[in-house]
Order: structure tokens, then C-alpha cells, then sequence
């Protein structure tokens, strides 16, 4: 059952690789945070019940909720055009991500460990590398934060592969730090949109110190 979820995980990655619209990339997010949800549940039922309740409840909560939530709330904010407007077409994007995963699957069959999920390993690297792609080629700030949490759910999905032994105070870390780096991303981004129209990055050459 784990690994038909991370197999949805990865199938989550190639459609926000092809979608447009600024707001299925937060719908993306918000199922990619219910499927984390269910591997956390599935795959650390034998953690201590407190660290699981936990574990469960930053997943839902914010990975689902609070962060979906947040972005959407962005783009009302500042009125943000719900293009995502990338570099590259929908087909170049669909054949580089399957690439990331064709690589990380090679590189996963290269390891020889027995203590390797490789499953794991392959969802959390394309996670990562993914998140960077995205990143790299998407006009809108808004998109690099989407970014951003790609890459922080790469992290998690890394993090479980631990299993049982994963203590609380990584993952409190990890909630912590990604919750701080959106709500000054998203102040930042209050701040550019009373300044400009649309949060493009190209606008970013254009502010200056006074």
C-alpha cells in the first residue's frame, strides 16, 4: 500500500510539471500533503503514539491545510494572474521530469545497500531535484516558494525513511523552519505586490535601495 502511494506521489510531479494554472499547483500540494499523510501512518505506526499523533498532525495540518491556504490567500492578495507562466513548454517540462525520475531510479539500482528503501530514496530524490526545477524555470516568486515546499516534502519523504527511529526534534525542525521561510516570503511578497502589478522575478532587477 506505501508504495502505490508514493507511486501516486510521483504521478503528482509529472502533472504539476504540464499544469498552468497557479492554483492546481496549490491543489497538487495540498493531495501530495494527504498522501504524506497516509505513508506517515502506514509506514511509522510502530513510532510512540505522542511522536505519531504529532507527526500526523503537522502533515495534515499543514502541509494540507494551513499551506494551500496560504498561497491561495497570496494570489487574492496581490492579485497575482493564475498563469504560472514557465520558461519551457508543458512537453519540454513532462520530458525533463521524467528524466529526474529515470535518473534517480538508475542511481537507486547503483546503491547496493540492504538498509536502502529504494522506493523511498527514488520519490525523495525526483522530489528534490524537481522542486529546483520548478524553481529554476517559473517566472512568478509565488511559484518559487510552490518550489520550495516540493523540495521541503522531498526532505520528509527522505526523512521517513528512517522509519521508526526518526526523532521528533527533526521534525519539529523541519516545521518550524519551513513555516518561518513562508510567512517571510509571503510578507515579502505583500510588500512587491503594493509596488507592482504582477510578482514577476524579471521585476525583481528593478528594485533599488533608497
Amino acid at each position: 500500500m506505501i508504495h502505490i502511494l508514493l507511486i501516486i506521489f510521483i504521478i503528482t510531479l509529472f502533472y504539476m510539471s504540464i499544469a498552468n494554472r497557479l492554483m492546481t499547483y496549490i491543489k497538487v500540494l495540498a493531495l501530495q500533503g494527504v498522501l504524506l499523510f497516509f505513508v506517515v501512518f502506514i509506514q511509522l505506526i510502530e513510532m510512540n503514539p505522542v511522536n505519531l499523533a504529532f507527526i500526523l498532525l503537522e502533515t495534515i495540518v499543514f502541509k494540507s491545510l494551513a499551506v494551500p491556504f496560504f498561497l491561495s490567500y497570496l494570489l487574492k492578495r496581490n492579485n497575482i494572474t493564475r498563469e504560472a507562466e514557465p520558461f519551457l513548454p508543458n512537453f519540454v517540462s513532462l520530458v525533463i521530469t521524467t528524466a529526474i525520475v529515470v535518473v534517480n531510479i538508475l542511481i537507486a539500482n547503483a546503491i547496493e545497500d540492504s538498509h536502502l528503501d529504494k522506493i523511498f530514496f527514488v520519490v525523495a530524490l525526483s522530489t528534490l531535484f524537481f522542486g529546483l526545477y520548478i524553481i529554476a524555470t517559473r517566472r512568478k516568486i509565488i511559484t518559487h516558494v510552490m518550489g520550495y515546499m516540493v523540495i521541503e516534502n522531498g526532505v520528509f519523504v527522505l526523512s521517513l525513511a528512517i522509519g521508526n527511529e526518526m526523532p521528533l526534534l527533526v521534525n519539529l525542525g523541519i516545521m518550524l523552519d519551513i513555516f518561518a521561510s513562508v510567512l517571510i516570503l509571503g510578507i515579502f511578497m505583500n510588500k512587491i505586490g503594493d509596488v507592482f502589478k504582477d510578482v514577476d522575478v524579471d521585476q525583481l532587477s528593478n528594485l533599488k535601495d533608497y
